[in-house]
């Protein structure tokens, strides 16, 4: 048929689905809809939009929510653009900023015996965002429906999202069927990857997730429900007739079920002494991993990419895109990237940079990403006999500066706006109470999208943020929201006030960190936190934590406090000819006597020496002297083990 013809065709059809579509996308709603409950106006348009285009409802539902989880976001676009309940992509308005963390000047590396790095490489701002960014244009031309009101309006947007999928199900030359396992190839074609791998991936998450079931009640209030299909098998050989590229995971160490290739940072030597941007290392041989650390880019992918092969920046282990989970992995498990800005953390830890903006919670951390991420680190964390908890899963927020003048700059990613409640559910260790009422130690665990804590920062200095969804709990020095935030010494030397500002960690505690219990007071609960008694809201209607057991560590008998520590180094007995010894330097943190702190393992004082290009002068130094890594403040920190009791509570 000639091209006009064509297009008269689909026009033609587009405006018939959108007559069907007008009672749900109309300005004035029948009186019928207007005494319809509101809470289930989108549940109502996911079925409408399936019965107008021919898309089974369980299909449209499943591709939702791996999206956006049936969020609206505010109508404010994603990472790459895309806007609404079905993430309908606009290259036109796609964010394209410049990866940046909390500051720009900390050493990733973390080590004070080399310099400091150079300055952050500055991304094009012509970069190219990954994956097929015309969906909002194309959903508009098939629906007839303007690009402002797909952008703006959920029911619109859903609309055009199954308008897509019918496409997507014809262009393969399959039937609009009823049945959901017909559609594996159209929701694979969905994901807006260019090669099957990811494609693949993408398309087992959805039927994962229509096979599971779930309900939700959405950022918007809207409560969404996907019943469960457990014997669904979709017809996976539809993926071969997509035409899309075959991909490679060789040299990857990733899991079978996600999408991975290898995108190597590179190992060279410069003038000089000078090298970049990892070191050479034997783990676990050599040293054990015991940390993974997540983090957020601050930038759009390809400009995160073109960070990682530049051998004068820092370097991390993964990158995993927003879009659609992929990963590209970096540095091998074996050797030590400089992601933590704390070089006993990186001796000992991967490090994950997650596509997104810590300000920015609307630029989505998605659930195609968040499940992703998830199955990488439980891979991992088998291989590596990592525990799945708050102590060893850190947040690039949770790590202590090594030593005092670090503490300032230490970065704060991925911020309130990551769902660690959600992300440890798909890890399969979901945060549960394991103690009774009235427990010595308490779970932070805060319900993500009903606690609203207020920040300041998202687009100007002290301009509130929109309200959202948090996964942290303040911080008051009494059981009064007027009351003085808790400080932070290290952080504000000054003695300065601790700030809401959403960039601020000195007075936040969050999902999954553990604290002791000093007393409960009506709807509060107070903690030890930095060597201080800390107030949270934790009313009985609504819980911001549950209770917990575990050990504590507490000071020894006859001393007023003991010294707490940002790295766990050995005593100067451990080091070997040609080994700088490194100082065990204190934090400018005390622990008081009679305050307890919950324990997240034991370690020993470990020093990996590496300065020189060269692996071949590389040592791991292990001491006698062990440590205990406790929930001090926001972030972890250690003490001596001679120096403390060790308790249950």
């Amino acid at each position: 048929m000639p091209r006009a013809g064509r297009r008269a065709r689909r026009t033609a059809g587009a405006l018939a689905c959108a007559a069907l579509l007008l009672p749900l996308l109309g300005a004035a709603p029948s009186a019928g809809a207007a005494g319809a409950d509101r809470s289930t106006r989108l549940q109502k348009a996911f079925a409408d939009a399936a019965a107008a285009y021919h898309v089974p409802v369980s299909v449209l539902l499943g591709v939702s929510y791996l999206q956006s989880r049936w969020d609206q976001h505010a109508g404010a676009p994603s990472v790459t653009g895309g806007y609404g309940p079905m993430h309908l992509t606009d290259a036109r308005t796609a964010l394209a900023r410049m990866p940046h963390h909390s500051d720009g000047t900390e050493d990733a590396r973390g080590d004070d015996a080399r310099p400091a790095l150079r300055p952050t490489v500055q991304v094009p701002e012509n970069a190219t965002l990954p994956g097929r960014l015309t969906t909002l244009t194309e959903a508009a031309e098939l629906t007839g429906i303007p690009a402002e009101r797909l952008r703006s309006d959920a029911a619109a947007n859903v609309a055009g999202g199954a308008a897509l999928l019918a496409a997507a199900q014809k262009r393969l030359g399959e039937p609009l069927s009823a049945d959901p396992a017909d559609w594996y190839g159209a929701v694979a074609e969905f994901s807006g990857a260019d090669d099957r791998a990811t494609a693949a991936a993408y398309a087992d998450d959805v039927f994962s997730v229509i096979r599971s079931g779930q309900r939700r009640t959405t950022d918007a209030g809207q409560q969404v429900v996907l019943e469960a299909r457990p014997r669904l098998a979709p017809d996976t050989a539809q993926l071969a007739r997509t035409g899309l590229r075959p991909s490679s995971s060789a040299g990857t160490e990733c899991p079978a079920s996600v999408s991975c290739e290898w995108v190597p940072a590179p190992y060279e030597e410069f003038d000089g002494d000078d090298y970049g941007n990892h070191d050479l290392g034997d783990r676990p041989a050599s040293q054990r991993i015991r940390y993974i650390v997540i983090h957020d880019t601050e930038g759009a992918w390809d400009g995160v990419l073109d960070l990682i092969k530049d051998p004068t920046y820092v370097s991390w282990n993964y990158t995993l895109r927003s879009t659609d989970g992929h990963i590209a992995q970096h540095v091998k498990a074996k050797d030590v990237a400089w992601h933590a800005g704390n070089w006993y953390v990186n001796a000992g830890s991967i490090g994950l940079e997650h596509e997104g903006f810590l300000a920015d919670p609307d630029a989505w951390y998605t659930e195609a990403m968040y499940r992703s991420s998830a199955r990488l680190v439980k891979y991992l964390a088998q291989k590596y006999d990592i525990p799945l908890d708050r102590q060893h899963i850190l947040g690039h927020d949770t790590v202590p500066g090594p030593t005092t003048d670090t503490i300032p700059g230490m970065h704060t990613d991925p911020g309130p706006y990551w769902d660690w409640q959600h992300y440890f559910q798909l890890l399969g260790r979901p945060f549960e109470p394991t103690a009774g009422k009235n427990a010595a130690l308490v779970t932070i665990r805060p319900d993500y999208a009903a606690n609203r804590t207020e920040y300041t920062g998202c687009e100007a200095a002290g301009e509130p943020c929109a309200p959202h969804g948090s996964d942290e709990v303040r911080l008051y020095t009494r059981p009064d929201t007027s009351a003085p935030l808790i400080k932070d010494i290290g952080h504000r030397p000054d003695g300065s006030d601790s700030t809401i500002d959403v960039n601020d960690v000195d007075s936040r505690a969050e999902t999954g960190q553990q604290f002791a219990v000093v007393e409960r007071r009506g709807d509060w609960t107070a903690i030890w936190y930095l060597g201080q008694k800390a107030w949270f809201q934790n009313p009985a209607k609504q819980p911001t934590a549950v209770p917990a057991s575990g050990r504590v560590v507490t000071p020894k008998p006859g001393v007023d406090s003991v010294p707490v520590y940002g790295r766990a180094y050995p005593e100067q007995e451990a080091y070997p000819a040609g080994v700088p010894v490194q100082s065990v330097s204190p934090l400018p943190y005390r622990l008081p006597a009679g305050q307890k702190y919950v324990v997240g393992d034991t370690v020993p004082g470990e020093y990996f020496y590496a300065v020189t290009f060269t692996p071949d002068s590389h040592r791991v130094v292990v001491g006698k002297d062990l440590y205990y890594e406790i929930q001090f403040g926001h972030r972890v920190a250690f003490v001596r083990a001679a120096d403390v009791r060790l308790e249950r509570a």
